[in-house]
């Protein structure tokens, strides 16, 4: 797959998941109790969480195409 399909498909499937992420981490929110410092606690987890699986994506994006070993049949 060429590096540059792999950041279209990598990058079509990003922003979809960030935007769900995003609404579910605040719904999630809105559902704590009313005390501050654990929503504040709270957000800076969410703020973070979502970063972790997008390192893999990222990586995954940027890789480098596996080279084709040569053909021993050819000259």
């Amino acid at each position: 797959m060429t590096p540059r399909i792999k950041k279209l498909i990598g990058m079509a499937a990003l922003l979809p998941a960030l935007v769900l992420y995003l609404f579910a981490a605040a719904a999630l929110g809105e559902m704590l109790p009313n005390f501050q410092l654990l929503k504040v606690i709270y957000y800076l987890i969410a703020g973070i969480a979502w970063a972790f699986p997008v390192k893999y994506l990222m990586q995954w994006m940027n890789a480098e195409p596996a080279q084709k070993p040569p053909d021993p049949n050819r000259d």
